[in-house]
């Protein structure tokens, strides 16, 4: 490393290596690498170094046909083909199956250059560390010559950021890591302890910290950015840092982090939810303060937070979406069409990953209240009436239609048929297992007959890493812990916690959080956390939460659904679906998991632990 650096220009992809490990670093050809005075000597080549971290950026719902990225209670796979998903090892409790099988973007075979689906988190994330680390070795002995303060601080503020939000993920799955600052030479004896996940919390803090005070809120709006105006929604900035940080210390705080996962204890620690709702605070009252670049996109563009159509591949988001990872291409309609549908109108191999009913009863009512709060007015007659405008836009319940226009042959699926032996739940290994149908990213007609959509309609599914109305429900849960009340808030923001879920809420067309759920902090809880459920369902969060609060475990949390009715009238197609009338509704269990305390942390490989001792193994496996 003292005259030659691997992989410094973006462009120079078709000269990158395999990652093994954290300690190999391979050989390379004297044509593959540039000197340390040419990778660093200006804003522009070192701008191209930080540019290679991006592209390890996994993109967790994308992988070959169907895509198993929701491990909590959320979804039930189809059997007879799907047994190789993530999504099967968890149900399970055995989280080894999942190593280097491929299907995952936590571990799997991984290159730079390799195929933009097969992003790894576990390779990805050691590569770009270490990349950090040899950045700011390069900014730290005056390598950069050619550049303005301003540019320097945005180099060395994506350098932090990056170091911080790739321990952010690593140890959300893995729990705490050696935290590394420097760059570990080829030939040095690699030995740094494992630490705690909060002692790594407080350098991710500090990390993210330093990217703040470092970034801009808007790229667009500097010197340096101008040259790429419009071309920046991707680069971190200051938003990006402060959410993160907050997101950081919230997770650092939860019932895991703080009490581990081997007992019953799920308090929080007050002190760094206070520290969170401090961070979280400032970033939502610069947002409604119209000083970001940052809002809350309106109900009926709902869906555009997740794919776009007839927008010449526009990526998805709009002024909601905070972090993504750049789109690696945008195929994602038939990727998407055939993970979520039944199998006789889709193209793929018959997998269904189909919302657990269980799951689908956290969204309420359009009331505010829970289904089985007594003054909800859910009826078991009429099971989709009045529901949480969400619950109509996420899922095809029975009598909805699939098919716009639909051949003779699919006729008899052009609507959902999904009551008791109904032909669109009648068979697990490709129909519902469980009554309902996932639409929250795909839009109506995405099947072998429509022709509104397909490659030709441009039709872009992409998923943030992070949008602004999960900052809402993290504050809201921060300061609701940090200050022991629903009514607790930071002198940062003028919102307390109840506030913040209702700002969400209002958006959706939902009724605010009812009296009866803000007087007690654990009822309110129950809130916080089924806002949760209903507003980030399906982008990859819930088994994360369930796992940081310490109900992976536990019931109702384990258990997965399914809902079965009959018909109550004859079947009128044009007849409003959410009125329909249904009799002998029932709910039966279709998958319990036995997971115990060893399931709150994933399994590292056993290379890894028989490397050195400092670096054991976690409790159970």
């Amino acid at each position: 490393m003292k005259n030659k650096i691997i992989h410094i220009l973006f462009a120079l992809f078709s000269a990158g290596f395999i990652f093994t490990s954290c300690t190999d670093y391979l050989d390379r050809d004297s044509d593959s690498v540039l000197s340390e005075e040419d990778a660093f000597k200006n804003f522009n080549n070192f701008q191209g170094f930080v540019e290679v971290m991006y592209n390890v950026i996994p993109d967790v719902a994308k992988h070959n046909w169907v895509s198993s990225f929701n491990w909590g209670d959320d979804e039930v796979i189809t059997t007879g083909n799907g047994e190789y998903l993530m999504g099967y090892a968890i149900d399970g409790g055995n989280y080894r199956s999942y190593i280097g099988k491929g299907d995952c973007f936590l571990d799997r075979s991984w290159t730079v250059e390799g195929d933009r689906f097969a992003k790894s988190l576990w390779g990805g994330g050691w590569y770009a560390i270490r990349q950090v680390n040899v950045g700011l070795e390069a900014l730290q002995n005056g390598l950069l010559k050619d550049a303005t303060q301003e540019e320097r601080n945005f180099l060395e503020g994506q350098l932090y950021f990056f170091r911080a939000w790739f321990y952010f993920q690593l140890t959300s799955y893995w729990g705490g890591l050696p935290y590394m600052e420097s760059v570990l030479a080829p030939d040095a004896q690699f030995n740094l302890p494992r630490e705690s996940y909060q002692e790594n919390a407080e350098k991710m803090a500090a990390d993210f910290q330093r990217a703040a005070d470092l970034l801009p809120v808007d790229w667009d709006n500097t010197t340096t950015g101008s040259r790429t105006k419009g071309n920046n929604a991707f680069r971190p900035n200051k938003i990006w840092a402060l959410s993160y940080l907050g997101k950081c210390l919230l997770y650092a705080g939860s019932p895991l982090m703080e009490n581990g996962g081997e007992n019953s204890n799920r308090s929080y620690n007050a002190d760094y939810c206070k520290r969170a709702a401090d961070v979280l605070g400032k970033v939502l009252a610069m947002v409604e303060g119209g000083q970001t670049q940052y809002a809350l996109v309106d109900f009926d563009k709902y869906s555009s937070l997740f794919y776009t159509k007839e927008q010449n591949w526009l990526m998805p988001g709009g002024t909601e979406a905070i972090m993504r990872s750049p789109t690696y291409g945008a195929d994602s309609y038939w990727r998407q069409m055939n993970s979520y549908q039944l199998a006789a109108i889709c193209e793929g191999d018959g997998i269904i990953l189909c919302p657990a009913a269980n799951y689908v009863n956290y969204f309420g009512m359009a009331n505010g209240l829970p289904l089985d709060d007594s003054n909800s007015g859910f009826s078991k007659s009429q099971p989709w009436k009045d529901r949480d405008p969400r619950f109509y836009n996420n899922f095809i319940y029975d009598g909805v239609k699939m098919i716009k226009a639909p051949s003779e042959e699919r006729k008899i699926y052009q609507y959902a048929n999904l009551y008791d032996g109904g032909n669109c739940c009648d068979d697990p290994r490709k129909s519902s297992r469980t009554g309902y149908f996932n639409y929250k990213f795909i839009p109506l007609g995405a099947n072998r007959d429509d022709s509104d959509y397909g490659y030709g309609k441009a039709t872009h599914f992409h998923l943030a890493w992070l949008r602004l109305a999960e900052v809402y429900l993290l504050y809201a849960e921060a300061a609701a812990q940090g200050y022991g009340s629903p009514t607790g808030k930071s002198s940062t923001f003028t919102k307390n916690a109840v506030e913040a879920v209702n700002v969400i809420r209002r958006r959706a067309g939902v009724a605010d959080v009812a009296s009866s759920y803000t007087g007690d902090l654990e009822k309110f809880m129950g809130e916080v956390r089924r806002e949760r459920a209903v507003e980030l369902a399906y982008e990859g969060h819930r088994f994360n939460d369930l796992r940081r609060w310490k109900l992976l475990t536990e019931y109702p949390y384990n258990i997965k659904t399914v809902q079965k009715f009959d018909r109550a009238e004859a079947f009128d197609p044009e007849a409003d679906a959410k009125e329909r009338k249904v009799i002998n509704f029932r709910e039966e269990i279709v998958t319990q998991r036995k997971l115990s305390g060893k399931h709150y942390w994933l399994p590292f490989k056993t290379d890894d632990v028989t490397m050195y001792p400092e670096f054991y193994q976690n409790p159970g496996w």
